[in-house]
């Protein structure tokens, strides 16, 4: 089944011409079923790009969603069109009266900043609060997840010894019978990006948390809730062939002392392509979260969602 998008969103064509199932806001009034409604909280500069790499995860399973962007109002996107943002972005406070069957917050590049320092903080703040009553469950990605596990639990972030992490890496599953693991191997790869990480320690002192996996190089990779409404992932399985590429080659031209992406070209190389070895479990943890803690346990009232 597809994922339900705007007609015209730029991300349609590019997903169409990889031979991605999406279905246009026209023929999903068609059909008579509740398709599931998820709100992405989009933080990345790159809104296009970061839209797409999204959507292509979330439209390879047998569910129809319903996909809603969420900007912050409280900080202007330098680097996105204001026309796309007005277009396809809809703000807190249109939808705050609302429910949602699921959520994601996406990362940012604000992670050297303490959280309060970042100045939609308070906003950010208000939309985890809320999405604790209006959202079945909630997906948070690299600085998101710092984000809340620092907001719900005040679990805190530390800088990274031997600065910016960036590479793919491996990842040992704990829970074995967690279904957000199903059909993962017992090692696997997935890409980092980030100046800053939990302390596994600190996850396992709070009973309400659970640690599901771990990167002996890049330390906490997956927890979620003891409840299953919230999830967190230090990473980003997202990731395009070329991301940590394009970031790299970025960092090396503003003249940061940056090394080389780790297990990412070939011989460590950045004259060569790199290739992808993490886009299979990508798409089966997104595809596992929408079904097993969405999908599967989400009421089919809206209206009853967080009570």
């Amino acid at each position: 089944m597809p994922i339900k998008i705007p007609d015209s969103l730029p991300s349609k064509d590019i997903l169409e011409r990889e031979n991605i199932f999406v279905m246009t806001e026209f023929r999903a009034m068609r059909q008579d079923i509740r398709p599931l409604r998820l709100l992405i909280l989009n933080l990345m500069p790159t809104k296009i790009i970061t839209e797409t790499q999204l959507l292509r995860k979330l439209s390879n399973t047998p569910l129809q969603i319903e996909v809603e962007f969420l900007q912050t109002t409280s900080h202007t996107a330098k680097n996105a069109d204001p026309e796309h943002l007005s277009s396809f972005y809809t703000s807190f406070k249109k939808i705050s009266n609302r429910h949602f069957d699921g959520m994601i917050i996406t990362g940012a590049p604000v992670e050297n900043l303490e959280f309060e320092e970042v100045n939609y903080w308070c906003e950010l703040c208000d939309i985890m609060e809320w999405s604790s009553n209006a959202v079945h469950s909630t997906l948070h990605i690299c600085w998101g997840a710092q984000a809340a596990l620092y907001y719900h639990y005040g679990v805190n972030k530390h800088p990274l010894d031997g600065g910016k992490l960036s590479g793919v890496f491996s990842h040992t599953v704990l829970k074995q019978q967690s279904p957000f693991f199903r059909g993962f191997d017992d090692t696997f790869y997935m890409p980092h990006s980030r100046y800053t990480g939990v302390r596994e320690a600190d996850i396992l002192a709070l009973p309400e948390l659970e640690l599901l996996s771990v990167s002996d190089e890049a330390g906490v990779f997956a927890v979620k809730s003891a409840d299953n409404r919230r999830v967190f992932i230090t990473g980003h399985p997202e990731y395009d062939e070329d991301t940590l590429a394009l970031e790299y080659f970025r960092d090396v031209e503003k003249g940061l002392d940056i090394g080389v992406p780790k297990n990412y070209f070939p011989d460590d190389d950045p004259t060569k392509s790199p290739s992808v070895y993490w886009r299979a479990h990508a798409q089966l943890m997104y595809s596992n979260w929408l079904n097993y803690y969405v999908y599967q346990s989400t009421p089919y009232d809206m209206d009853k969602i967080g009570t």
